[in-house]
């Protein structure tokens, strides 16, 4: 169980980091997607763009 406090505390960081909050929600949709969906296909691709991202 949360204390109020912790509840208001919560939304303050939430409203003050919403940035954050964007890309953690991004990296874990991404490592949900390669762990459990992708096939070779897909992580040929990906692999592809990570290694142009590289050497950008």
């Amino acid at each position: 169980m949360v204390s109020e406090a912790q509840k208001r505390a919560n939304e303050k960081w939430k409203a003050a980091n919403k940035e954050k909050q964007k890309i953690y929600r991004y990296r874990s949709q991404a490592k949900k997607f390669i762990n459990e969906f992708a096939n070779q296909d897909d992580l040929a691709e990906l692999k592809k763009m990570i290694e142009e991202r590289q050497n950008k």
